[in-house]
């Protein structure tokens, strides 16, 4: 059985953005949601919103994929972001 992993992006409210990796989103999604750190940048400015993310089997991949969306100006997050998502809707909500 294959594995797969996600590269997501968070957001605030205000369009305050975290971009992360997981191999299991729904786990994630909870503990963003849960306050697992109350000193996470997450937690710090509420990303609690799923807004965005891509899928892959090979976690190389998603590794350097979500390096490479770190490093992307805010202005080509927001164009991913819009390109899927462009009401912004929390799609851990839609998608559980």
């Amino acid at each position: 059985m294959h594995r797969q992993y996600f590269v997501y992006i968070l957001a605030s409210d205000s369009h305050e953005l975290y971009v992360g990796v997981t191999n299991d989103l729904t786990r994630r999604m909870w503990e963003h949601s849960t306050v697992q750190d109350p000193h996470s940048y997450s937690h710090r400015h509420e990303t609690t919103r799923l807004v965005y993310f891509e899928m892959t089997t090979d976690v190389r991949a998603a590794i350097q994929r979500e390096k490479e969306l770190k490093r992307f100006p805010r202005t080509r997050k927001l164009e991913l972001i819009e390109g899927m998502n462009p009401e912004w809707r929390d799609l851990a909500t839609n998608s559980s």
